[in-house]
């Protein structure tokens, strides 16, 4: 290696070891919201807690709010805790300055904040908060009705015993049929229940998620039924149409 290599390696080994010490020594604050309100625009009403950084030997920290000493903290966590309703209402610049075990002084980021009435606070967020409440009920809304008006009257016509995939939602058990389905995405969440639509015989009902066990058996019971003659998978309009012109062709004129 040549000596123009070794003095540029030097070079930038300083640049990066100054670089390094002095985002050691920097004093970063940042705010956190305990109670009250945050536009996340800098309007802010409350009880916040200024949070501050900085290097290892720091000793004390003393925040100020515009020119006026706000509070001192001079053990970890050096964190300060306040409320806008003791300040005036309005712009305002917070910032901290800190010192190190060597009295070494440090200044901190400054932020811009405005301090703004509770009845402003709440106003804003009833704002922000109402649109997306109707937006989020409109959206339940239609993932309900929307499945509603396209399987109303349609049925599935599944083989007792065929095979099932109860997929993401689990299987649940008719109340009605007694048959054992997979509940829906559009289903309407009611706690630990949903009220959802049986696809074999379209009946809506409120219905929980059942155990692999219970689904196993409900699923023999749909098989002996059928074995015994006491169940017969409901015919679709088709079945029915096509029967009912095979019937008329037996009947006297």
């Amino acid at each position: 290696m040549t000596a123009t290599s070794n003095i540029l390696l030097t070079i930038l080994f300083l640049i990066y070891s100054q670089g390094n010490n002095l985002q050691e020594e920097q004093l970063q604050i940042r705010m956190r919201k305990n109670w009250g309100f945050s536009s996340g625009t800098g309007k802010i009403q409350g009880t916040f807690t200024i949070i501050s950084s900085g290097p290892d030997d720091l000793s004390r920290v003393v925040f100020y709010i515009d020119d006026q000493v706000l509070g001192e903290v001079n053990e970890e966590p050096f964190n300060f805790q306040f409320n806008t309703d003791s300040y005036s209402l309005g712009p305002h610049r917070l910032y901290a300055l800190g010192y190190t075990n060597g009295g070494k002084g440090l200044s901190s980021n400054i932020l811009q904040v405005e301090f703004v009435s509770s009845e402003e606070g709440w106003q804003t967020a009833m704002n922000i908060i109402i649109p997306l409440v109707v937006i989020i009920l409109g959206a339940v809304g239609l993932a309900f009705l929307v499945p509603l008006i396209f399987t109303r009257g349609k049925k599935e016509q599944l083989p007792p015993g065929a095979p099932r995939n109860y997929g993401h939602y689990g299987g649940a058990i008719c109340p009605k049929c007694k048959r054992p389905f997979s509940r829906h995405i559009y289903g309407l969440n009611l706690g630990l229940h949903k009220y959802d639509r049986c696809p074999y015989c379209g009946k809506w009902s409120l219905v929980r998620r059942a155990s692999r066990e219970e689904l196993e058996a409900a699923e023999a019971a749909e098989i002996q039924a059928a074995q015994e003659g006491v169940f017969e998978p409901e015919k679709s309009k088709e079945e029915e149409l096509r029967k009912d012109i095979e019937d008329s062709r037996f009947e006297d004129l």
